[in-house]
């Protein structure tokens, strides 16, 4: 019997455990729906763990195993809860159409009327005016004839100088052209290189990728300050993470951000260590054993004994990467022994030192989901609301009554948050213990669906870092900025499935970091970009403009 076919008949019995007098019998019924959940869930990953089976045995015998093509039609295992969270925030102002005031009017041509069409009455009223936009694509190739002269006096020559922005055999046009397309279009280097043939320009493969991998010491610095200025400009960072490939290997893409920057890095690892390394803008260098070091070692679970030993060897001391080396070799004579222990031992001290750093700004609040290696670095982690709704998604009862209790739930859910969302446009603390009294009410509910409730005492035990928004109103509610950061790195994995070279990897972050934190603060970035190929330097950096942006907000909002 197919799972449609089983609900369909619950569905028929119309049973109500909670509506039947007999508490016997209703808790009775209770079970058996929660029996038949489980079981129904067993089921499907047993049918999941078969074909997986299946497949390894039709491999083992040289065949194929089952195709995995995916669906045209929306999976019915979607759990994006972005309908919801929409109903309860208030509709975004349509953009006029009219845009006339923003286009820039490079000439102006009469229409004339053809005075002989004109009858003698006729008067002059002035002009109706129709904007066309249009764009010209052409070369502009140029041929510099540098004078020389020899002087047999001082037998030296004298050659005349190219204007200091020339270097190489391409235009800061060309150059900023290939920048745009690879990082703002998304277009492949075989394409670049097409379309700019298409217009006769005639540059190689290898010399577009040095272009874009090469010599791109300045944009490093600039998105380096762009990092600091983002950092420094609120008390709380987004952060979430997507898959990147590099040669072949599967590794992590970091996006940190907030409203004025989105930053990108990709590492091999996604620890506590790695995200420590990004927070702070450069490699570990520190290990504090101070009192919030210790308790951290008593939250990762280590032993008793383990922790009094290193008390006694570095209680109150900061140890450089040697000295911490030499400690975990003390602790772990043998190297093959205690590789996650060791882990931990490094993250409490980096955690430590982090917390105390005074030479680069510490952040205070952390917005993202749940993963473990986001937890615990900062004063302060907030939780996406988002995300934990996603949670309730994943539940797919098949019990008529279930999927009942489970709408139910949601609905005051999101009608909670909605109330969260109109607390931040008037803040109190009146406000504030109302609402954190009905977290707990809420989130203490018992339906009788036991995944349900199990997924409700989730949620309730994550009350702090859910909550973390009555104590600091600016605290976005979900993390989509971040996740549409991560959104255009997948959108450029379509296109270019990975990089080859470290150098290729470190481009691409560095200026997916330039290109959306310009698309945030208003700024071209063909115009950006050509501003510092051309060492022009006409343009304020996105870093001065993130500082502007943020002076200028704090000004509207005290009047």
């Amino acid at each position: 019997m197919n799972p449609k076919s089983i609900e369909q008949q619950l569905e028929s019995l119309n049973i109500h455990p909670d509506e039947i007098s007999d508490e016997h019998i209703s808790k009775a019924i209770n079970l058996l729906f929660q029996l038949i959940e489980e079981l129904y869930i067993e089921n499907e990953k047993l049918k999941t763990e078969n074909q997986k089976q299946r497949d390894e045995i039709n491999l083992l015998k040289g065949e194929q195993g089952k195709p995995d093509i995916p669906s045209s039609k929306k999976k019915q295992g979607d759990i994006s809860s972005e309908n919801e969270r929409k109903k309860q925030e208030p509709p975004k102002q349509k953009r006029s159409k009219a845009k006339k005031h923003k286009i820039k009017i490079d000439r102006t041509e009469i229409c004339r009327v053809n005075q002989t069409d004109l009858p003698d009455d006729a008067e002059f009223k002035g002009y109706q005016d129709i904007v066309v936009q249009g764009i010209i694509i052409k070369t502009d190739n140029v041929e510099y004839k540098k004078e020389v002269y020899y002087s047999a006096s001082e037998n030296k020559t004298y050659i005349g100088k190219l204007p200091t922005w020339v270097e190489g055999e391409f235009s800061p046009e060309i150059k900023s052209l290939v920048y745009t397309t690879k990082h703002v279009s998304n277009m492949s280097e075989s394409k670049i290189h097409e379309f700019l043939e298409n217009f006769g320009i005639y540059i190689s493969p290898a010399t577009i990728s040095r272009i874009l991998t090469k010599n791109n010491e300045l944009f490093d610095q600039e998105k380096a300050d762009i990092v600091l200025a983002g950092i420094s400009s609120t008390r709380y960072q987004q952060i979430d993470d997507t898959c990147g490939r590099v040669r072949g290997q599967n590794q992590f893409v970091q996006i940190l951000c907030n409203p004025y920057y989105t930053a990108y890095f990709t590492i091999p690892h996604k620890d506590r260590l790695s995200i420590l390394k990004i927070l702070q803008g450069s490699e570990i260098k520190n290990y504090n054993f101070n009192e919030e070091a210790f308790t951290l070692l008593e939250y990762f679970r280590l032993t008793k004994n383990m922790i009094a030993q290193i008390q006694d060897m570095v209680f109150g001391q900061v140890l450089d990467n040697e000295q911490m080396e030499q400690l975990l070799e003390k602790i772990f004579p043998d190297p093959g022994k205690g590789k996650n222990l060791r882990k931990r031992i490094m993250e409490a001290g980096a955690i430590a030192a982090y917390q105390q750093q005074t030479d680069y700004p510490t952040i205070q609040i952390l917005l993202s989901d749940d993963a473990r290696q986001f937890k615990l670095i900062t004063k302060w982690q907030a939780l996406c609301w988002v995300h934990d709704g996603r949670n309730y998604k994943k539940l797919h009862p098949i019990v008529p009554l279930h999927k009942e209790k489970l709408e139910k739930f949601l609905d005051r859910y999101w009608n909670y948050y909605g109330k969260l969302l109109e607390y931040k446009k008037n803040p109190s603390s009146q406000m504030a213990e109302i609402l954190s009294a009905e977290f707990d009410r809420l989130f203490s509910t018992k339906t009788k669906y036991r995944a349900l409730d199990d997924r409700i005492a989730k949620t309730k035990a994550n009350k702090t870092q859910l909550l973390l928004v009555l104590k600091y109103p600016e605290l976005p509610l979900h993390n989509n900025d971040a996740e549409l950061g991560a959104r255009t790195q997948v959108r450029k994995r379509d296109v270019s499935l990975h990089t080859m070279t470290k150098d290729g990897t470190k481009a691409n972050d560095t200026f997916m970091t330039i290109v959306q934190t310009a698309k945030k603060l208003g700024v071209s970035s063909y115009e950006y970009i050509h501003d510092r190929v051309s060492k022009s330097f006409c343009m304020p950096s996105l870093s001065v403009l993130i500082e502007a942006k943020k002076i200028a907000e704090i000004n509207i909002d005290t009047g």
